[in-house]
């Protein structure tokens, strides 16, 4: 069966802090009626620091869209291959073996993908299938590790490659002045974050089933209004609340898999904001604890969209993994309103040995 490995993450240099996120919608913002409410909601977010690709004064600016793509394309290429290679060390595998790219990102474009640069450039081979995923936001870290499943179930001698590449900090507008834009402003971060599902061997998480779920006419509450300017973010008020009809989903998928979903080992879920995990906390009767790696990326990095889930997963490996054959739920939350949802076992190699 096709296994999770070990992701690796980078965030990049600059950081903002709360304090400087408050400070500056405080300066900027002073006149804003609901200013005291935008402050409110971005000290509940629980994101003490991010990681952003500029520094802040040069993120403030709006060069234009054409600048900022132009940023973006140029930041990927810098930024992505060492942690992809990273990736592949610790799946114990060369770009040759790689079979299927699925890369994620939803803060800038470009077509032909990064997957044919990175094909050209790292030595995957000419033939390596490329899947990129542009418009599925924060649940496209959990759809990537679904359809790399889906690959190696299909093809079980395959190996998958997932990157995540979320710039967030290069779609920020500073026209939007609306309650969802501030908050999102103290909410969102920068990172990569790189990950090989092998079709065999290799120690991590065991991919056994998946499954999605869209919440019925939701499609406007998480949403990108394209614009001459870029990407302009909307977030409906109604957002915190989704994981009491998407926590019924969590369930069905493992009691169709002859599990519980209040009774497993692990954890590993998108922390779009505290309220998301803690409604999940309590629509799954499962402890707060149970999403002691998420509620992390999310207080050091902020969302970091859909790198999020892998860097989840990473903490856990870093916290030492779980037991072999314990069983785990990942999921990724975002636009839809959609889950991506995956079980599995923790699998540890029975031999190790890097590939000459």
């Amino acid at each position: 069966m096709a296994t999770l490995c070990r992701p690796a993450v980078s965030v990049p240099e600059h950081v903002i802090t709360m304090e400087e996120t408050l400070d500056l919608a405080r300066s900027r913002h002073a006149d804003h009626p609901q200013l005291p409410l935008a402050l409110r909601l971005i000290e509940n977010t629980g994101v003490v620091t991010r990681h952003i690709v500029q520094p802040i004064e040069e993120t403030l600016k709006h060069p234009g869209f054409e600048d900022r793509n132009k940023l973006y394309e140029a930041e990927a290429k810098a930024r992505v291959p060492a942690v992809v290679q990273r990736a592949l060390d610790d799946a114990e595998l060369l770009p040759s073996d790689i079979d299927v790219i699925i890369y994620v990102s939803c803060t800038g474009f470009m077509m032909p993908s990064l997957t044919a640069w990175m094909i050209n450039t790292m030595g995957f081979k000419s033939d390596t299938r490329q899947i990129p995923i542009a418009q599925l936001g924060c649940a496209a870290g959990g759809a990537a590790i679904n359809r790399a499943h889906d690959f190696c179930t299909a093809y079980p001698d395959a190996n998958a490659l997932i990157v995540a590449c979320e710039f967030c900090s290069l779609c920020y507008q500073p026209t939007d002045l609306g309650i969802g834009s501030l908050l999102s402003n103290g909410l969102f971060g920068d990172g990569i974050a790189a990950a090989v599902v092998r079709g065999k061997g290799g120690t991590g998480v065991r991919l056994e089933l998946n499954g999605s779920y869209l919440i019925p006419k939701t499609e406007e509450w998480i949403m990108y209004d394209v614009r001459a300017t870029g990407f302009h973010f909307l977030l409906d008020k109604r957002v915190p609340g989704t994981m009491e009809p998407l926590a019924p989903a969590l369930r069905e998928l493992a009691r169709h898999h002859g599990w519980d979903a209040s009774d497993l080992d692990f954890y590993i879920v998108h922390a779009g904001g505290p309220r998301i995990l803690d409604d999940l906390s309590t629509f799954l009767e499962v402890p707060s604890e149970a999403f002691r790696f998420s509620r992390a990326t999310l207080t050091e990095y902020g969302n970091i969209a859909s790198a999020v889930v892998l860097d989840a997963l990473r903490r856990l490996f870093e916290a030492g993994g779980a037991e072999h054959t314990s069983r785990g739920l990942l999921a990724g939350f975002g636009p839809g309103i959609t889950a991506e949802m995956a079980l599995g076992r923790w699998q540890v190699a029975q031999s190790a040995g890097p590939k000459k």
